[in-house]
């Protein structure tokens, strides 16, 4: 006879409270901006006085890094989901449209993971490493095409990160820049392989 495990039900409420905390934090700073998320509005909102959050999230900077952490999962996943290519050009190409795309589509997600839009706020070490493990495997496609050296790096991130700023700042919901990106890709892919050659 098997005999199931005991279940903890306090702990699943709790997890279930903080999900819900988190939910209900998303959706306001969606509403009214990152800088905007008052414990209060949020308290009130999931039905709890602002200071039983503090049950739940030790500050509202708390907040913000379980937002973080859950952000990067999002992205995580989407790379996982994204799988692999042998083709390392198209494999670089489905990651930066993958990117640009998972950025456009939230810009408030987009300002708290790659925007100091939060006065000091930084991450915890323990949300950092899930952004980690997305910069890895960004690098390890990056590598694929021979861009190793971290200025070729620097370099992709540089480009393509202008191009969400200018989406996002100046036409949000368009494509005026994101339809921009195959140009980017070609540009650096023949820069990486211009540097390669003079070495």
């Amino acid at each position: 006879m098997s005999v199931s495990p005991i279940r903890d039900r306090r702990a699943e409420r709790f997890e279930a409270t903080r999900r819900e905390i988190l939910d209900v934090a998303w959706e306001l700073v969606r509403a009214n901006g990152l800088s905007a998320l008052s414990m209060r509005d949020l308290g009130a909102r999931v039905g709890l006085r602002a200071q039983s959050l503090y049950v739940y999230f030790a500050s509202k900077q708390a907040i913000y890094d379980a937002m973080f952490a859950d952000a990067n999962r999002d992205l995580l996943d989407r790379r996982r989901a994204l799988g692999t290519d042998a083709d390392p050009t198209a494999a670089l190409r489905a990651l930066a449209r993958q990117f640009v795309e998972f950025c456009v589509e939230d810009p408030v997600r987009y300002q708290l993971l790659f925007q100091r839009t939060i006065p000091g706020f930084e991450p915890s070490e323990e949300s950092y490493a899930v952004a980690r493990e997305v910069l890895d495997w960004g690098r390890r496609v990056l590598a694929g095409v021979g861009a190793t050296d971290p200025a070729d790096v620097d370099l992709y991130t540089a480009l393509i990160a202008g191009l969400v700023a200018q989406q996002n700042s100046n036409e949000p919901g368009g494509d005026r820049w994101t339809r921009q990106l195959d140009r980017v890709i070609d540009m650096y892919l023949a820069e990486v392989a211009r540097s390669q050659f003079q070495q």
